[in-house]
């Protein structure tokens, strides 16, 4: 009876049994089995499995969705598309290749190290990293290859159609692996090797049917790869640092301290080859509306892709990553070409699929 399950009917349970020739001398009612008893509804559930053990039944929680992660993707793939954008329209409205791109590369580092700087003095924005003069001097090959890379993207972007730079830039990868065996030691499996010969076959592919086809945008796009490439290897170098994740305290800092420095370091290269020019483009820049607004723009949305990216790629796994990086690229490449009416020959397209694809697959073997 239900009576017999309680303390209070614990002694009457046992006289029964007693009664019926059992033999329960030995049984005796703790303070803790009483307290069991009365709790044992709340005790989750058992079932029984081979062999006659078992197991726990825990009500799994329901999967929370990561809107923060989700942020972080969508911007981050608006603002690059945008930033494509308006960096061309800026280069346009500078006189393109032979206008000022060393101006506008180099003012895009200005505006974006001016921006990071406000995030510091800004009240509640932002805590300022606490690196030493060593730090800072540890950064500057980054600093360096993330200059180069930055102006010889632009200069391409400039020099010819937008799309077709960022294929080339796809092939990104292939520099990377060279670098790595030949002068950081790194080893490449055959496999990776194999997935890059797509890559450089959809590049060759594109480049042959390219419609606004210069040799200076190739050229400029594949240094561009080049520096971006030494600058990942450098960066995870200065990584093992000890100490300095701390110092720098969060990945915002890290991507504002390599802007500004890079910007120090894009300041001679740019008063050796476009400072005689500041006249005239301060000149341009006061009459074209759309140099004002595309100028200012592509730097802010330059520099918040870019820290958000960086911030994606810390909350995902590697497969993500590859995926997204993949789309994103397919995402701008086809965009900003409807957007600006460029070339979207079918052979063009399937050197771009095939060169994004072998991107794609050289992430994702091992």
């Amino acid at each position: 009876s239900a009576a017999s399950l309680t303390p209070r009917g614990a002694p009457a349970l046992v006289s029964r049994l007693r009664g019926a020739g059992a033999d329960v001398d030995g049984i005796a009612l703790a303070p803790k089995a009483r307290s069991s008893l009365v709790t044992a509804p709340s005790v989750a559930p058992r079932m029984l499995v081979r062999g006659g053990s078992t197991k726990k039944l825990v009500a799994s929680a329901p999967a929370k969705i990561d809107f923060a992660l989700m942020a972080y993707f969508f911007f981050w793939y608006v603002l690059n598309y945008y930033y494509t954008l308006n960096n061309k329209r800026a280069l346009t409205a500078a006189g393109g290749k032979d206008g000022f791109p060393m101006t506008v590369a180099f003012l895009q580092l200005v505006i974006g190290s001016i921006y990071g700087l406000f995030l510091w003095a800004a009240p509640d924005a932002r805590k300022a990293p606490a690196v030493t003069s060593s730090d800072l001097i540890k950064m500057l090959p980054i600093a360096i290859f993330f200059a180069g890379a930055h102006a010889f993207s632009v200069f391409s972007m400039g020099a010819g159609a937008v799309s077709f730079t960022q294929i080339v830039k796809a092939a990104e990868p292939a520099f990377a692996a060279v670098l790595g065996t030949t002068i950081y030691g790194k080893s490449i499996s055959k496999a990776k090797w194999l997935a890059l010969i797509p890559v450089i076959g959809g590049v060759c592919l594109a480049s042959a049917k390219e419609l606004d086809f210069a040799w200076s945008a190739l050229i400029t796009a594949m240094l561009a790869n080049l520096m971006a490439a030494f600058r990942s290897n450098e960066n995870k170098k200065l990584m093992e640092t000890a100490g300095l994740k701390e110092r720098i305290g969060t990945v915002g800092n890290q991507f504002a301290l390599t802007m500004i420095l890079s910007a120090v370091v894009l300041l001679p290269v740019w008063m050796a080859t476009e400072m005689s020019k500041w006249g005239a483009f301060v000149e341009t820049f006061k009459q074209s509306k759309a140099l004002q607004v595309n100028l200012l723009t592509s730097a802010i949305f330059f520099y918040i892709y870019n820290e958000l990216s960086t911030l994606t790629i810390k909350k995902t796994s590697a497969t993500t990553q590859s995926v997204a990086n993949t789309a994103k690229r397919v995402i701008v490449i086809v965009g900003v070409a409807i957007v600006l009416k460029e070339s979207l020959d079918p052979m063009k397209l399937l050197g771009c699929a095939i060169g994004i694809g072998g991107v794609f697959l050289y992430s994702m073997v091992k």
